[in-house]
């Protein structure tokens, strides 16, 4: 198999590069802060977070270097590893907080639907990018909801309702940018309009439906279901304009914030630094945004196109679901903030993309 190393490094997207770099340095920071805050500090996911760091800049720095075209010849072996890997996970998967989603390795568990994820851009990509008088067809948009439909409902069995809002929406995403007939974009709102309701009555589980009630009215439990937003929203209005300081807020230290390290990370980062330091990661974001962008527009062929806008459709729905949930304009789902919270499976796949970004660029 020939994956083409590319030996010419003058097209790479530093800017793109450099602004997930400082995303990693912040998270680190602010994942060190979070390691003081036990009556003895414990550094253990410090230095893990710091491996997985290591780890996915060696992932990001092969697929680089290589040339990304040879992804496309082998979309459906990824998808059915991916699959066998859900099912897998389902009967041998460990359960952390109420989802069977994690293979447990002893010294870091590994999350499968994180690689689901990239798996199913570079699937729709090859998909999509079909000639435009066939892909048309409604058939065809019916097959690819299909196969998206297969990953969404294991990942609903787990159940990890965030992480399959990610799948669904990266599918509808990628298919409005085909531009659907009106016909048969109102079809498939009905079509999913029912799939929603039989999900509400068949598939959602209680503590899911709870959620989005507390999303709706925080203030009606707040020592019970509405506590996550609740602690959340004071942390990040503590944090006022300088922050706290990095070790110093009062929240996130005494561990009135639940889940700190990594669904609410930014909560931490809002009440330590302040509406400075929360502003510059919305600035970071926007100029990774911004770079995918880019190279979308510049991309040589429609998989290089459909590739990133997927990508760009990931992270920006991660991150409004995630700080949404954070300041109480999204319901709690369990995303995790990209480059930010602590986990290695999300952080190796989210650098994977990255990787495969900066091989588009430079060859684009």
């Amino acid at each position: 198999m020939s994956i083409g190393f590319f030996p010419s490094f003058k097209r790479f997207d530093w800017i793109l590069a450099g602004a997930v770099t400082l995303l990693l340095v912040l998270s680190s920071v602010i994942l060190y802060s979070i390691s003081l805050s036990k009556a003895v500090p414990d550094f253990l996911n410090f230095k893990k977070q710091l491996i997985f760091i290591v780890v996915g800049l060696a992932v990001f720095l092969f697929f680089s270097a290589v040339d990304y075209k040879w992804l496309k010849s082998y979309n459906l072996v990824f998808y059915i590893a991916v699959v066998l890997l859900l099912v897998s996970v389902l009967i041998f998967g460990q359960v952390i907080r109420g989802t069977r989603g994690w293979f447990n390795f002893s010294f870091f568990n590994f999350q499968p639907v994180e690689l689901a994820k990239l798996v199913l851009i570079i699937f729709l990509s090859k998909y999509f990018s079909r000639g435009a008088h066939e892909i048309f067809r409604f058939k065809h948009i019916l097959i690819s909801g299909i196969f998206s439909a297969i990953l969404v409902g294991l990942v609903l069995l787990q159940p990890d309702f965030g992480s399959a809002i990610i799948l669904f929406f990266l599918w509808f995403g990628l298919l409005s940018l085909i531009g659907p007939r009106k016909s048969h974009f109102i079809l498939l709102l009905i079509m999913m309009t029912l799939a929603l309701v039989v999900a509400w009555f068949f598939l959602f589980e209680d503590y899911q439906k709870a959620r989005i009630g507390s999303f709706l009215d925080p203030n009606s439990d707040p020592l019970g279901r509405g506590y996550n937003i609740s602690q959340a929203q004071i942390a990040v209005g503590s944090g006022m304009f300088w922050g706290r300081g990095i070790g110093f807020g009062p929240q996130s230290q005494l561990k009135f914030v639940p889940e700190n390290q990594t669904d609410f990370i930014f909560a931490v980062l809002a009440e330590e630094l302040g509406f400075l330091g929360s502003f510059l990661i919305l600035f970071l974001w926007g100029v990774i945004i911004w770079r995918i962008v880019r190279i979308a527009k510049r991309s040589r062929d429609d998989f290089s196109l459909f590739f990133s806008v997927g990508v760009g459709i990931v992270f920006l729905i991660q991150i409004f679901i995630n700080i949404g949930m954070t300041v109480g304009v999204a319901p709690v789902t369990g995303i995790s903030l990209p480059f930010l919270s602590y986990g290695g499976s999300s952080l190796v796949a989210n650098l994977a993309m990255v990787g495969i970004l900066e091989s588009i660029a430079t060859r684009s």
